[in-house]
């Protein structure tokens, strides 16, 4: 602690932060520069660098970080020593960055090397802001760089800590080709199927915001921190106006779909080390079942108990599109939690915004890391209204294909469920590109070298459903419906009558029963009675049986087989 005190007071020499972030207080008590409360030193030490008053985060030192988020004594610092150039001959440039080197005892504005976090193998790389505003040269990018391709050969997964303030305006263009030479090394470094986590800290501008920090596999963000292109100082000049509160920071980078997560500072070492363990190569199925199984067994057609067939004939089909309605009926998340363990959800489609109608995310199924999104309605009004009554918006089947096509990257299987009247109709949908959005997900999803498994859970309604539902096998419960569009639409459209809508839901072949027959879907799931919270166990124990068949099955298939069988079982209809 005696080591921690004497960094945290030898930043009496440097001046406070700016952009809303304070900088660690000098001497023994200082006022925190966001509530302006008087804090003691050896409090924001035991706090994680964090205003014990205000939860405001303080700019933490790189060497500091790494104490914090690696295990014990496994640091390895890569590429120190790294010579000092001035590419551009900038008067006074060399002398400023000796000064600031003897003022932090930094080489450069990032630190690089190896360590282990949870006991997983990792590389870091940690930008200090003290050191020019963690402003990114050619040795920032050069570090980075050699980082990400020593990881690349060595397997192994990247997590950056980006802080800055952006290019380095002493370095003109060749700090501007930074950018495309960390982005270049990060491709490559994807192309091997390795993992990359961004952690998005205070603040994260300008160029290096427009590289390597937003192009994560991953993006964490701590809490209120400013993350952003221009700052806001330079947009308020700019367009005149004054910027919300708000603005640019974490949250704000969150609900606009740019951040799958914010992660406080004391859980960020345990997030990372659930993250780095969910993305290690999984342990091969069984191999008893093999590609020549699938052809023998087909699709598991059946049910996995038969109800009777007096039980069938005295339900109605629109009886059970009442039932798929129920409000009491178990939601996505219900299936998710009761079903995986270790659940993450992630957030966002990485261009607009993060649609709360679709939920997904890493988990574990029976230790096996999967991908799971599901189709999310409300349980009462407030809810519904914020996940908008389970119709998904654009952005929402964009963040579903963003996270298959990430399982895809990683080789994990996706499982789907099911759960909408239909995708959203809005103005703002159409604006957004609605139909663009479905259409990308049938296209992509036809073609996915993964096992996809969809489960119908309620409203299976058109294309917002289809969307999602471009499976190796597509599993219905009992009392669930699938349809091109509602009972009530179809008698409006074809009638002129909604009130037919009893009528309609006979006529469409629209329950589990009647799509079975069609070969429209491939299981039908036993629900014994109305699915409610209280037998959802039973339902989805019955689901685990049959997911642990469905993956050591599908699992075990040529990635080409795999997608050569879902085109024909689209192709045959």
């Amino acid at each position: 602690m005696a080591t921690l005190r004497n960094l945290f007071k030898k930043t009496a020499q440097q001046p406070d932060g700016k952009n809303g972030g304070p900088e660690v207080p000098r001497g023994l008590w200082r006022k925190c520069n966001k509530c302006g409360a008087a804090i003691y030193t050896d409090d924001v030490l035991e706090n994680h660098y964090i205003c014990p008053k205000c939860g405001g985060y303080f700019r933490m030192h790189a060497r500091r970080r790494v104490e914090m988020i690696a295990d014990n004594g496994t640091f390895e610092e890569w590429d120190a020593g790294l010579p000092f150039s001035n590419p551009l001959q900038f008067s006074g440039y060399e002398r400023k960055v000796r000064e600031i080197q003897e003022r932090t005892g930094l080489e450069e504005a990032v630190l690089t090397g190896k360590a282990s976090i949870g006991g997983h193998g990792a590389v870091l790389c940690v930008m200090d802001a003290r050191f020019l505003m963690a402003s990114m040269g050619h040795i920032v990018g050069e570090k980075i760089t050699r980082a990400v391709e020593r990881a690349t050969d060595e397997k192994l997964p990247v997590i950056i800590f980006a802080c800055s303030g952006g290019a380095r305006m002493q370095e003109g263009m060749i700090s501007l080709m930074q950018m495309a030479k960390t982005a270049a090394a990060l491709k490559r470094h994807s192309e091997a199927g390795l993992l990359y986590i961004s952690v998005l800290t205070e603040p994260t501008t300008g160029g290096v915001t427009a590289s390597f920090a937003m192009l994560g596999d991953i993006h964490l963000a701590e809490p209120g921190a400013l993350i952003g292109f221009a700052g806001p100082r330079v947009i308020e000049q700019t367009i005149r106006q004054k910027l919300p509160e708000g603005f640019q920071r974490a949250e704000f980078q969150l609900e606009h779909g740019f951040v799958d997560a914010i992660v406080t500072r004391d859980n960020m070492k345990v997030k990372l080390a659930q993250l780095l363990a969910l993305h290690e190569k999984a342990a091969n199925l069984s191999d008893t079942a093999s590609s020549a199984a699938v052809v023998e067994t087909g699709s598991f057609s059946g049910r996995i108990q038969q109800e009777s067939e007096a039980e069938a004939e005295q339900m109605s089909a629109w009886e059970r599109v009442k039932r798929s309605r129920m409000a009491e009926r178990p939601t996505g998340l219900d299936y998710i939690r009761q079903m995986f363990t270790d659940f993450v959800e992630f957030h966002g489609d990485r261009f607009c915004k993060d649609d709360p109608a679709v939920v997904g995310g890493l988990a574990r199924f029976e230790g096996r890391p999967v991908t799971v999104i599901a189709q999310q309605k409300g349980r009462d009004t407030k809810e519904n209204i914020r996940r908008n009554f389970g119709m998904p918006s654009p952005e929402g089947y964009r963040k579903a294909l963003r996270l298959m096509k990430q399982a895809e990257k990683f080789g994990r299987p996706v499982i789907c469920f099911v759960d909408t009247p239909g995708a959203f109709c809005g103005l703002e949908a159409e604006e957004r590109g609605q139909g663009e959005a479905i259409a990308r997900n049938l296209f992509e999803m036809a073609d996915l070298k993964i096992p996809v498994l969809s489960v119908v859970i309620g409203e299976g309604g058109s294309g917002g459903a289809l969307a999602m539902a471009v499976a190796d096998e597509v599993w219905m419960l009992q009392n669930s419906i699938y349809s091109i569009l509602s009972p009530e639409g179809f008698a409006t459209i074809l009638w002129k009558d909604s009130s037919r809508a009893d009528e309609a839901a006979e006529v469409m072949q629209i329950t589990a029963a009647d799509l079975e027959k069609l070969e429209i879907i491939d299981r039908i799931i036993e629900e014994c009675q109305p699915a409610t919270q209280e037998n959802l166990p039973q339902i989805c124990d019955n689901l685990k049986t049959e997911l642990e068949r469905f993956l050591k099955v599908y699992g075990n298939m040529d990635n080409q087989a795999l997608a050569e069988r879902r085109y024909q079982r689209f192709r045959k209809f």
